[in-house]
């Protein structure tokens, strides 16, 4: 491949020796009529299958084909943030390698970049999956517009089109790649969405449990804090701390008042210990926010995802 590629294709694969033939297949096919240059970087997340010989087999066919060979299974935001670090294209996509996702939209999804957006996510209106992963998702979905504002309907789509100056500026780890959406509009990106196809799955077996609803949680409300409080989190901490304390100082005040008036608290003492806590937990929280403050202050970066890496074919 001569030059830099227009287009690069990031997919983290897990077992997924059977996908990925036709995966490249499918992705040629759709980009070769539209006259651009690509590349295609498959990221294997520890496979414990001959994912990795496929790839190798795809990358010695084409070298367009890159292949990125972690140490162990990281997750899937360590696997797109390495993908993220080594695409040169200047439209990136990811999507899936289980072919649920289907290349056939990568032209939909040019258009609305085309039309000004920085980052364009799919919308699985119609799923193929169990209603045990479509529940919980819908929930997931419907929390984050809430609390964060976003108008995005999937945030769990994995089939997405950015410019390259939006993954510059993410740093993905845990479970922060289902919020992507959320931390390019935090930053100002201009997000859009499309509906998309979404297939059955053909070979192989989901790699998400129920823990990934819980874990998903979590790192929703991680999302909240790093778009809302990142550099000022003596904010988050210091206003729930003043709440707490003063909310228990009255407490406090009016125990004092039924001292002096009444000269006993004998019945109170509940009430008591209970503005005693809260003044303590309110202390906490603000030194918390004053602590985090000085941490932000020193302006710590994400560690390197070089070091996920086992093997590099590129």
């Amino acid at each position: 491949m001569k030059g830099k590629p227009k287009i690069s294709f990031i997919v983290p694969a897990k077992n997924e020796e059977d996908s990925l033939q036709i995966l490249y297949q499918e992705i040629v096919s759709s980009v070769e009529p539209l006259n651009k240059t690509f590349e295609m970087i498959l990221v294997d997340d520890g496979s414990t299958d001959n994912t990795f010989d496929v790839a190798k087999k795809l990358h010695l066919l084409d070298k367009r084909v890159k292949v990125l060979k972690l140490r162990g299974n990281f997750g899937k935001s360590a696997a797109l943030q390495t993908g993220f670090e080594h695409a040169q294209g200047d439209i990136i996509f990811t999507l899936d390698a289980d072919l649920q996702d289907d290349p056939k939209e990568i032209s939909k999804f040019l258009a609305k970049i085309n039309a000004g957006y920085d980052l364009v996510t799919g919308w699985k209106k119609i799923r193929h999956d169990p209603f045990s992963k479509t529940f919980p998702s819908s929930i997931g979905n419907w929390m984050t517009r809430l609390f964060t504002g976003i108008k995005v309907h999937d945030l769990n789509c994995g089939f997405k089109c950015y410019k390259h100056g939006v993954i510059k500026n993410l740093q993905l780890y845990g479970e922060l790649y289902k919020y992507i959406p959320v931390l390019a509009e935090k930053q100002n990106f201009k997000v859009g969405e499309i509906v998309v196809s979404h297939r059955p799955r053909k070979y192989g077996k989901s790699k998400f449990g129920w823990q990934r609803n819980i874990k998903g949680f979590i790192d929703m409300l991680t999302v909240i804090f790093l778009t809302g409080y990142l550099q000022r989190p003596g904010h988050f901490f210091g206003t729930f701390g003043f709440i707490s304390f003063f909310f228990g100082f009255l407490i406090g005040l009016y125990i004092t008042y039924l001292r002096i008036t009444t000269g006993g608290i004998q019945d109170h003492h509940p009430l008591l210990y209970l503005g005693m806590l809260l003044m303590i937990i309110g202390v906490q929280l603000i030194t918390t926010g004053l602590i985090a403050e000085m941490v932000v202050s020193f302006n710590q970066k994400g560690k390197n995802s070089k070091v996920y890496i086992e093997k590099e074919l590129l």
